[in-house]
């Protein structure tokens, strides 16, 4: 069974402002030479990395699993200070899921294929296209 992992996305008020801000960050890679990709840094280091494999890391914006990115592999790297770290890497694309409300915790936690939200498919494609305060305020009412 893929596991999966979820993380709060802190300082993103919406999937606009992730998407904002990865992009952003692919063009700093650029400017600076370096191989553009998409990654989290860590300090713990995922020890179920093979039953992360064809999983992706669901981003909690905001209170709500709002989106995930395919999980694409693990690396060492070090942090701006230097200090050792984990790097999850993670496809470009953002998948808008179903909202769900997650309370806060620290770090990342493991989610299992059956808690995972399902995808915003083609039927649901709409509710992707609603402004963030109104998804926000439509999923705390319970009403998608």
């Amino acid at each position: 069974m893929t596991l999966h992992i979820v993380k709060l996305c802190v300082g993103a008020d919406s999937i606009e402002d992730l998407a904002a801000w990865q992009s952003a960050r692919l063009k700093e890679q650029k400017a600076k030479g370096e191989k553009p990709r998409i990654f989290h840094a860590t300090l713990q280091t995922p020890k179920r990395q093979q039953e992360l494999d064809g999983g992706s890391l669901y981003w909690v914006i905001k209170g709500t699993i709002q989106v995930r990115q395919r999980l694409i592999g693990f690396e060492e790297g070090k942090k701006d200070d230097g200090s050792p770290c984990c790097l999850i890497l993670l496809d470009r694309k953002l998948i808008p899921v179903r909202p769900v409300p997650r309370r806060a915790f620290q770090g990342w936690r493991y989610l299992t294929a059956d808690d995972a939200p399902a995808d915003l498919g083609k039927a649901t494609a709409d509710l992707a296209a609603i402004p963030p305060e109104m998804r926000r305020a439509l999923t705390e009412l319970g009403l998608i």
